[in-house]
């Protein structure tokens, strides 16, 4: 396997990743998300730790696909390729701060030290809040411009078929439209309209993560051409 394979293949199940922990933390995280006394209650913490834990590694994953590709799709755009790194690099900060905020909920829950029952309701209100707004702003509008930014790249590229990221190209100004929508308060996360306005994006990133986990890249312009074997000279040399 060759370098360029091996980019691709870890790049391909990093992509993989994101989904595989993303989507399980979602009902992890159900409790603490949709219960307003989860901080005053029983609780659930170790699933709470374990939901905190999955986002962590998907935010982790994310990041790993922009480092990876990164030294491959720069030599098609090095200011693209690069707004790339950065792009994911902010979304999986802005996750970290969701986490941070449903630890501290799991903490207050288990040492109150005394303080008064209301005062712990309104604090975890607005621990779930910011935990709400940067599911939004991280994982929901982000990848709208990882879409912009990697689906150029590889389209000009054509590092894998060109269908695929034009989903990508197509499904971004949707899911920016989805975004925006929530952020004024004509949409929620979890209606209807997002859930498709947001599917082209998440069919993009699917997609990119089977093909290259599963193909590799295709043969482009961009990517090092393997260097010819030189065969000896069979004529023995004359000695003078």
């Amino acid at each position: 396997m060759t370098g360029i394979r091996k980019t691709a293949l870890v790049a391909g199940l990093l992509y993989l990743i994101t989904f595989a922990s993303s989507i399980p933390a979602l009902f992890l995280l159900s409790p603490v998300l949709h219960h307003a006394d989860y901080i005053i209650s029983g609780g659930a913490d170790t699933r709470v730790i374990w939901g905190c834990l999955l986002d962590l590694v998907n935010a982790l994953a994310a990041i790993g696909t922009a480092v990876v590709l990164f030294p491959v799709v720069k030599r098609q755009n090095e200011s693209l390729a690069l707004g790339f790194v950065m792009s994911r690099m902010l979304e999986g900060a802005v996750v970290l701060i969701g986490i941070v905020s449903l630890l501290a909920i799991v903490t207050l829950r288990q040492n109150p030290s005394g303080a008064d029952p209301a005062a712990l309701l309104a604090t975890g209100h607005s621990l779930v809040a910011v935990r709400d707004w940067t599911f939004l702003l991280g994982p929901g509008l982000m990848p709208a411009f990882n879409a912009l930014l990697l689906g150029t790249l590889l389209y000009r590229s054509r590092l894998v078929p060109r269908f695929i990221p034009l989903i990508g190209l197509l499904g971004a100004p949707l899911l920016l439209v989805a975004d925006l929508a929530t952020l004024f308060g004509h949409n929620t996360q979890t209606s209807t309209a997002s859930f498709f306005l947001t599917l082209p994006v998440a069919a993009w990133e699917l997609a990119v993560g089977i093909y290259l986990a599963v193909k590799g890249f295709r043969p482009s312009p961009i990517l090092p051409r393997p260097v010819a074997m030189s065969t000896p000279d069979p004529t023995p040399a004359t000695i003078a």
